[in-house]
């Protein structure tokens, strides 16, 4: 096993991705994607509990850490970010599909990529955690609107509330105060208030408000889009969905109707708050391998 990361470079759409390897190299392949404002480093925890048996790839996202930063709105939508996630997939695998597991706009963008119909193909297992794919979420609020109970509004509403901090994302000098406020105390301090995660397990990386302000430009190029005119998108691979249910930001009940968009669909539930990649380290690494460890060879 190797236990030092190797970095190279995906080149995408003039966008340079680093891109590290580690773990077993005769494993299977499994690729770790982060979430905003996350770099690769986010699976730390995660990658040595992998690493034994599973070739581990994780990668820097367009506009974190030390991949490229776009310099326009529009190279931040999910369409552009499924397509880097391919090219990384297809450099590191290039003759074999990869199982994925993500957190957060790295959840959100391979649910972009999963339901595109090369997706069968490169992709063997997909592991999301605390990020919805935008059309289902914008479906489910349809449903629960249009035909209205109390308990769909009351949890249409209660969502609202959880997001209503990516109202201020869409305002460039509003979206870097708060910034700006919520990280005054230092990251490990944020994620212990906002997630209840030890801040002994923090490291802050020395690009965060860099790219915590960069990557509100994904809220900015797909959310109201894709809530507005969201599209009928079904996926084949199979899916695993770890729901937190302690997320402050992404409440669970928005799952509710995921089985009608996923043919293969497993649902596992652990109390843990957003960031519980951090926090919840060994519970999501064993059920990534059980899940796996079910599926047919």
């Amino acid at each position: 096993m190797n236990t030092v990361a190797e970095r190279t470079t995906v080149v995408n759409e003039g966008m340079r991705l680093a891109v590290f390897e580690t773990g077993n190299p005769d494993g299977d392949t499994i690729v770790l994607v982060h979430g905003w404002p996350d770099t690769h480093e986010l699976w730390s925890h995660i990658v040595p509990l992998l690493a034994d048996k599973f070739r581990v790839i994780t990668y820097d996202s367009r506009g974190a850490g030390d991949s490229t930063v776009p310099q326009e709105r529009a190279a931040y939508r999910l369409s552009s970010l499924a397509s880097d996630f391919y090219a990384v997939v297809d450099a590191v695998s290039p003759g074999r599909a990869v199982h994925v597991l993500a957190h957060d706009w790295g959840a959100v963008e391979v649910w972009e990529a999963a339901a595109e119909p090369r997706a069968t193909d490169r992709i063997a297992s997909y592991t999301s955690i605390s990020g919805p794919n935008l059309d289902h979420l914008a479906m489910w609020s349809r449903a629960r609107l249009t035909k209205p109970s109390w308990t769909g509004l009351k949890q249409v509403f209660a969502q609202l509330r959880a997001s209503w901090y990516t109202v201020t994302f869409h305002i460039p000098g509003l979206s870097t105060l708060r910034i700006k406020r919520q990280f005054a105390k230092g990251w490990p301090a944020f994620l212990q208030e906002f997630s209840n995660v030890d801040p002994a397990l923090v490291t802050q990386n020395p690009t965060l408000f860099s790219d915590a302000t960069n990557g509100t430009n994904l809220y900015r190029a797909n959310l109201i889009p894709r809530m507005l005119k969201p599209r009928e998108r079904y996926v084949d691979v199979p899916v695993q969905l770890i729901i937190n249910t302690e997320d402050v930001a992404v409440r669970p009940f928005h799952y509710d109707d995921t089985h009608r968009w996923v043919k293969n669909l497993t649902r596992n539930d652990i109390p843990a708050g957003h960031w519980s990649p951090i926090s919840h380290a060994s519970e999501i690494a064993a059920l990534t391998d059980e899940f796996i460890e079910s599926l047919p060879r």
